[in-house]
């Protein structure tokens, strides 16, 4: 997403861009920027923290973050910018106090009950009391921003401690000239192999499905605990009808060799997978929570699930096989829908955000 904005508002609106990175100075970035993007990186390296034992990691967070605020001030203040977007990272807790003029934006990519800081929600009481004190004082940080966009309009009650909320939703990362036909007997899934993905769930319920629909084959793309997935296909006896791919380059071509697309995960902000796969003219089938809800029609343009339902899951995706007719015409309507979320409409709300709030600091 930050590849995909950065690179039309250089090209198309004509802004100076700078992407301040903290890590893999010597890696290539992973998506094409414009040659008009200029990168720049501090070379904090937060990644080396990995693998070492907590107080070690702790330790070496607070001499990073240090030496972070040093140079990421001293960056700004060398290139004045009109405006400054943390994508929510380590940057959120001081960058509101460094005074080079430009104005501060926080741009959050998870919903919020979702956020559970650096060292997550697991049983290690230090860990828990250290996460819990870094979201209170992350909220605390965004209460000093200019302002803070988040993903959809769902999740915007969960963020009533702020008053300085703005919702733009992401946009498409592209949109194929072909479309599926929906004819083929394939059910694609694309996702990390991790538990917030909810594969664990999609199987049980692809169980159900092949069962009546032996003729139909899912394919889950990713990457992660595969030998956790792969242990549960085998146990559960649908290898024949299940296969766990790994991550493929085009991508594109597997939602349009496909005719349904399932998204079984626990909780999303707004899961770009979707938005691929209704480009390429396939209805979705997902799990209700705040990203999908933004983006289907529920029973236009895909259909809507209870969250964790798993009988409920295989049922609708049964009904997608069965009813052809229904499939083709969501898959149709998904394509048409979606296009409201290209990077032109998306860019303009940006735009918009960005011009209100050089005009109220200029009022100020």
């Amino acid at each position: 997403m930050l590849t995909l904005k950065a690179n039309y508002f250089a090209d198309v609106f004509g802004y100076d861009i700078y992407i301040v990175n903290t890590d893999s100075a010597e890696k290539q970035p992973f998506y094409s920027l414009s040659p008009n993007v200029k990168v720049i990186n501090l070379a904090i390296d937060f990644d080396k923290m990995h693998g070492k034992p907590f107080y070690k990691r702790a330790l070496l967070f607070v001499l990073k973050q240090a030496i972070y605020r040093i140079k990421l001030r001293r960056c700004l203040n060398e290139l004045k910018p009109d405006i400054t977007v943390s994508m929510l990272r380590r940057e959120v807790s001081f960058l509101a106090s460094i005074k080079d003029g430009s104005i501060k934006i926080a741009e959050a990519h998870a919903q919020r009950d979702s956020l559970r800081g650096p060292w997550g929600q697991k049983a290690n009481i230090f860990k828990i009391l250290f996460s819990q004190m870094w979201i209170r004082k992350m909220i605390s940080s965004l209460k000093k921003m200019d302002c803070v966009v988040i993903l959809t309009h769902a999740d915007l009650e969960n963020w009533n401690e702020l008053n300085n909320v703005s919702v733009i939703n992401n946009p498409l990362p592209f949109f194929p000239q072909l479309q599926s036909t929906c004819a083929s007997k394939n059910v694609i899934a694309v996702g990390r192999y991790l538990p917030q993905k909810g594969f664990d769930m999609l199987l049980n319920a692809w169980k159900l499905v092949s069962d009546r629909h032996p003729d139909w084959t899912l394919r889950i793309f990713g990457e992660g605990m595969r030998d956790v997935l792969a242990a549960q296909v085998n146990e559960l006896s649908i290898a024949d009808s299940c296969i766990l791919e790994r991550p493929v380059s085009n991508i594109v071509e597997k939602y349009l060799d496909s005719s349904i697309f399932v998204l079984s995960s626990r909780y999303e902000g707004l899961p770009m997978v979707i938005l691929e796969a209704m480009a390429c003219g396939l209805p979705v089938v997902a799990f209700s929570s705040y990203g999908p809800n933004e983006v289907i029609r529920d029973g236009d343009d895909g259909i809507l699930v209870e969250n964790g339902n798993v009988l409920e899951l295989a049922e609708r995706i049964s009904f997608l096989i069965d009813n052809e007719d229904v499939r083709k015409e969501m898959g149709k309507s998904a394509r048409n829908n979606i296009q409201r979320l290209e990077i032109a409409n998306i860019a303009e709300q940006w735009r918009k955000l960005f011009e209100r709030a050089v005009l109220h600091q200029n009022n100020v």
